[in-house]
């Protein structure tokens, strides 16, 4: 395991609820062989962190032909392939009318104007879910509105450097996947997944989150930019612990700020081990209470109480973040510290 730490700590409180949750052609077939490269990692320390990479030798990773339809998109019931059975396209501000049905189990899933809805109980017309406070909280208009005019700028005074540096970050850890297709999860009002599209640096990007009035803003913040490759984006609504997505079909996920906010984030990371393909990556931010919140007393019964009210997590230490991944079949674990905010990445084998 590698970890940097850097900049000095500052016990600043940082809320556990600061998150949320959850083209024509998404995830194109590859018949050929994808040439990655395995990186080696050197970190320089500045006030804020930032990973440099170095190449080494290419890695050739097979990937089987798809058979499964036209995109990578799967059912969330039983994750076989999802195929058209409508002429509109998959990309932002064409889902309207986009039919997709299930090739086993016949359920039909419907696009909105600004989404595609995956859920497994889209299309109930009784049937009404309620999930746990802190993913409740960001389907709010209120909040959705508010997390790209205030409130993801108060991030940094828990160590967040700040959207563009996180995403340079990020784009270091993604570098033996870049040039393939990405999943932001739990998106939010898609900050990350908008740099991801204009980078030019991944083939397909889908912005997925529970909250259908984020993935609305995530929708608006797109119509008003010029040029902006609406081509390359999808935006889907889906359960973060049901992801859409046929098993080892996508290249590299990330999710920043948002393992905190997971119900269960051994689910979710489960989840996102098995739609990685061989070599694909992980990558996530989050914070750590550790330092001197370690000596406060009865911490980890505060947090079980946190998690039964709110549904969200309270992380205590880097090694408990590298079990995770562990546990979930994510290899390779390293994280960079800045103050209470930690990014880490790992990898699917192959």
């Amino acid at each position: 395991m590698t970890i940097v730490i850097t900049g000095n700590f500052r016990p600043a409180f940082f809320p556990s609820q600061l998150n949320r949750n959850s083209g024509h052609c998404l995830f194109r077939p590859l018949t050929t062989p994808v040439f990655r490269r395995s990186l080696t990692a050197k970190v320089r320390a500045f006030s804020t962190a930032f990973v440099e990479t170095k190449s080494t030798e290419p890695v050739v990773v097979e990937r089987e032909e798809d058979s499964g339809g036209d995109n990578g998109l799967a059912c969330p019931i039983c994750y076989d392939p999802l195929t058209r059975i409508s002429d509109s396209p998959l990309y932002a501000g064409s889902t309207a009318g986009s039919n997709l049905q299930c090739n086993t189990c016949k359920k039909t899933y419907f696009g909105t104007e600004t989404h595609l809805d995956l859920v497994a109980s889209s299309g109930s017309k009784q049937y009404d879910e309620v999930m746990p406070l802190a993913t409740e909280l960001f389907r709010t208009p209120v909040v959705s509105f508010l997390y790209e005019r205030g409130w993801r700028q108060n991030f940094i005074f828990g160590g967040f450097p700040g959207p563009e540096k996180e995403f340079d970050m990020a784009k270091n850890y993604l570098k033996p996947v870049l040039g393939g297709n990405v999943v932001d999860a739990s998106c939010g009002s898609g900050l990350f997944s908008r740099l991801f599209a204009k980078s030019g640096l991944f083939s397909q990007v889908v912005a997925l989150d529970y909250s259908e009035n984020m993935l609305r803003q995530c929708y608006e913040f797109i119509e008003k930019e010029e040029n902006f490759p609406k081509e390359k984006v999808t935006l889907v609504r889906a359960d973060i612990s049901r992801l859409p997505f046929k098993s080892s079909s996508v290249d590299a996920v990330h999710a920043g700020a948002a393992l905190h906010c997971w119900p269960s984030p051994s689910t979710a990371v489960a989840e996102i081990s098995r739609v990685l393909g061989p070599g694909g990556v992980f990558v996530a931010s989050t914070y750590i209470l550790d330092g001197p919140f370690a000596f406060v007393p009865f911490l980890r019964t505060f947090r079980q109480n946190i998690m039964g009210i709110a549904g969200s997590h309270i992380f205590l230490s880097e090694r408990e973040l590298e079990d995770l991944c562990r546990t979930c079949g994510l290899l390779g674990f390293t994280c960079t510290r800045n103050g209470l905010f930690v990014m880490i990445s790992a990898r699917k084998r192959g």
